[in-house]
């Protein structure tokens, strides 16, 4: 259901964010992400003065490449749009996510390793949802019982409030994993 009706008002920024999952024949993963930023109205900066109405301020790609066991193999960038030249720096700088294992713990180490002046707001805001489409693309091959319906796996534990110590579904999960 979408958000009830606001009041009258005028769209001034429009931000696009596509997350996509691929397995590769090579059996590792990759998750790809997409932003935009777009406004309604001309912009510029010093170094960039013409961004026209609906031309991108920000067009920028960030693909990781992951083991099964969600290791950071490899790291791809491309910005396309930047209000700023000097913005292309930062892109190499995502290569220090290689050897990166994605899971508790990821955004911290992330944080220490590309935080601030060290990497670029835009595709450190494109890791946390990407690490979300890794986890989603690589448990397709959970064992079957998760396909049967099953409680989740136990690391999900205190994840999110669902997977939360005394929920009915950790509750489940941990049912599920007691012997016999």
């Amino acid at each position: 259901m979408p958000l009830p009706r606001s009041a009258p008002r005028k769209m001034l920024h429009q931000r696009d964010i596509t997350l996509r999952g691929y397995e590769r024949e090579d059996g590792l993963f990759d998750i790809d992400g997409h932003i935009t930023d777009v406004k309604t109205y001309s912009l510029g900066t010093k170094e960039r003065p013409g961004f026209a109405a609906g031309e991108p301020v920000h067009d920028m790609w960030l693909r990781l490449t992951i083991s099964p066991d969600m290791e950071i193999r490899d790291v791809i960038t491309n910005m396309d749009s930047t209000p700023y030249n000097y913005c292309l720096g930062a892109a190499p700088n995502m290569q220090r996510l290689v050897g990166l294992r994605i899971g508790k713990g990821f955004m911290k180490e992330m944080s220490a390793r590309l935080g601030g002046a060290e990497g670029c707001t835009h595709l450190r805001e494109l890791l946390q949802p990407l690490c979300t489409v890794a986890f989603q693309t690589i448990n397709r091959g959970a064992p079957k019982v998760r396909a049967e319906g099953a409680a989740p796996d136990a690391r999900m534990n205190n994840s999110c409030y669902s997977y939360s110590d005394g929920s009915p579904v950790m509750a489940e999960t941990l049912k599920a994993m007691a012997p016999g």
